[in-house]
């Protein structure tokens, strides 16, 4: 039948296309179909994000999360490879600094403590080996900071980009158009239905509808805590140059900048307010940003705005933290969303996760059931402290 596939994905993403991926790698061989309401994913949030890969988390499921998604990015080039051509993903790994005050450097120590015993490497420096590891930075008011040196970032779009065309290449279907709803009976899925009316059948449906998964999953009468939050980055240019290539750095207020060719692209997770918003504010940059950005380090002090851009977080106001799993309440919805700003260094794992769910019923590589939506109802929220 032509509207009938074993599994719906709803939502085009990065999500979306690791799951296919892994799915197909895993070995399940039915019929598959990817729903993307923005063919050109203009308003996508994974071509908007930075692309930060790290290790440095505090908690043990998303260090070990990142861990295989590392080692998936490292090799991804070649992996995705189509006809003998490698899929260049502009992974570069100048590392993340994250710059502490007195009230931080005991936080992170502790989280030092869980990574090393998960074989992260970080390097703890003190006021004076930042100040020369980083010469330009004003480190007056820092007690230290930490180098994760095997952190970096590559080009989010490149990566769906080889997703997708490895995916199409393994017979998975895509089509174009907005969901309208998710169609159930008897507390089981049965498929989704468009905007245009038409409705597509399946046993199972996944919502990775990013920062659109909550509403989409409240159209059905399951409340799942994803709210869409607007985030904008500026690339700039200085007139001061930096020495050296530019970590991605991470200051005490939680603004953050980071090096990208001559450039330098800069942003501040500062406020929460939801909906979806792709507008720009330029004053936001002069008012707010630029101003830290002085203080910290003089050469930001003259300066230009070459650009700017916005985009969606699928933010989790619980816990920030992913939810992956099925949902209890109906048979066959299952959810891949909530990444709160760290979904592409995570979708890797993310997908290799959801896919043996789904294809053999458990959790096998790495247990994220601490990730599940039960966790909320049960009070057992995933508390991660090294989140930016």
């Amino acid at each position: 039948m032509r509207n009938q596939f074993d599994l719906i994905i709803v939502g085009g993403g990065i999500m979306a296309a690791s799951l296919a991926y892994n799915l197909r790698k895993d070995g399940f061989t039915g019929s598959i179909c990817i729903f993307e309401k923005d063919s050109t994913y203009e308003y996508s949030s994974t071509p908007r994000s930075e692309g930060g890969i790290r290790q440095t988390f505090s908690t043990e499921i998303n260090i070990k999360m990142s861990q295989y998604s590392y080692q998936v990015y490292k090799k991804f080039e070649e992996e995705m490879a189509m006809d003998g051509e490698p899929c260049h993903i502009d992974f570069h790994q100048n590392g993340y600094l994250y710059l502490l005050n007195d009230k931080s450097l005991p936080i992170f120590k502790e989280i030092m403590k869980i990574q090393k015993s998960l074989g992260v490497r970080a390097d703890l420096m003190n006021q004076h080996e930042t100040k020369y590891f980083f010469p330009e930075l004003n480190v007056e008011d820092l007690a230290g900071s930490v180098f994760d040196p095997d952190a970096g970032n590559a080009d989010p779009y490149s990566v769906l980009q080889g997703y997708l065309k490895k995916i199409k290449s393994m017979g998975v279907s895509f089509i174009h158009g907005e969901v309208e709803t998710i169609l159930t009976e008897t507390q089981k899925v049965t498929g989704i239905k468009m905007k245009t009316g038409e409705s597509y059948h399946a046993p199972i449906v996944v919502n990775a509808a990013g920062a659109w998964s909550g509403e989409l999953s409240k159209k059905i009468g399951i409340e799942i805590p994803v709210k869409p939050v607007r985030r904008q980055l500026f690339s700039i240019d200085t007139t001061e140059k930096f020495k050296n290539t530019i970590p991605f750095t991470f200051d005490p207020t939680g603004l953050h900048f980071r090096g990208e060719g001559s450039k330098i692209v800069v942003g501040w997770a500062k406020d929460v307010s939801y909906g979806y918003d792709f507008k720009l504010e330029k004053s936001f940059f002069e008012e707010e940003i630029w101003p830290v950005l002085a203080e910290r380090c003089p050469n930001f002090e003259q300066l230009k705005v070459e650009r700017g851009w916005a985009g969606l977080y699928d933010y989790n106001p619980i816990d920030h933290n992913a939810i992956i799993g099925g949902h209890p309440a109906l048979k066959g919805y299952y959810i891949i969303s909530g990444f709160s700003g760290h979904g592409f260094q995570h979708a890797p794992a993310a997908g290799k996760g959801l896919s043996e769910l789904i294809h053999l019923g458990k959790f096998e590589t790495i247990d994220m059931s601490p990730l599940s939506v039960e966790r909320f109802a049960a009070n057992k929220p995933v508390l991660e402290t090294a989140v930016y």
